[in-house]
């Protein structure tokens, strides 16, 4: 899955550092690429023996991800997830690595002028860990719930977490805590749907809310810090 995942990322990648193309653009493009294929598959060649559902056979028992708790869905992905960030942290933290993606994600002219940085060595590898990680957390749902690959498999994860990334402002330790709280979010919306009807979408605009706090929290900050400069001089 994570090998899939980096295979899948090399198209945008190629077409960032060759021609300077957005990545908004290009993985937003291979997304829908990615649902219309999962469809083809799951109704044609990868559908259930009967024919009947839009879904792949059933996982063998021996693949599924153990629970760590039993009577609860927590399972083995929980592990994997957090060994995935321990190490996202070190290389990013705690590597020249890591300061390379980060100069390169702040400016990358500087980092190409002043830093002797390859820009575009540095991007590709970033999309292509970035895929993989995504492909090998679309094998643990797989793996750890669903147990079939279906049609439409996500809600919408992905642009969940572009919203726990600029909680955390792309800090890693901070990512964890915002995923928890996102993925708390779905959960507790999910209970609340089934027993007290509270609409569907009152995650989303939850989510929503907390998003343009932090973004306007962030414009008033940048807004006020030169008239504190001004006034300590």
């Amino acid at each position: 899955a994570a090998a899939g995942g980096a295979l899948w990322t090399a198209v945008p990648a190629w077409l960032k550092s060759r021609f300077g193309t957005l990545e908004v653009v290009s993985t937003i493009m291979m997304n829908f690429i990615a649902l219309h294929a999962v469809s083809f598959l799951v109704r044609g060649p990868l559908q259930e023996p009967s024919g009947v559902y839009p879904q792949s056979a059933s996982v063998p028992a021996g693949t599924q991800l153990p629970l760590l708790l039993a009577g609860t869905r927590l399972h083995a992905g929980l592990v994997i997830a957090m060994i995935a960030a321990v190490i996202a942290w070190v290389v990013l933290e705690r590597r020249a690595s890591g300061f390379r993606l980060r100069a390169v994600g702040s400016n990358p002219r500087a980092a190409a002028v002043a830093g002797g940085i390859d820009v575009s060595r540095v991007q590709v590898r970033a999309f292509l860990t970035s895929g993989a990680l995504a492909g090998l957390a679309g094998g643990v749902e797989v793996l750890g719930v669903t147990f079939a690959l279906y049609e439409n498999l996500s809600p919408g994860y992905g642009y969940t977490a572009i919203a726990v990334a600029l909680l955390a402002r792309l800090r890693v330790s901070a990512a964890v805590w915002s995923a928890v709280l996102f993925g708390g979010l779905a959960a507790g919306t999910t209970a609340m749907q089934r027993d007290a009807g509270v609409p569907a979408g009152a995650a989303a605009a939850i989510e929503a809310t907390i998003i343009l706090l932090l973004l306007a929290g962030q414009a008033l900050a940048l807004r006020w810090r030169p008239l504190a400069f001004l006034r300590s001089t």
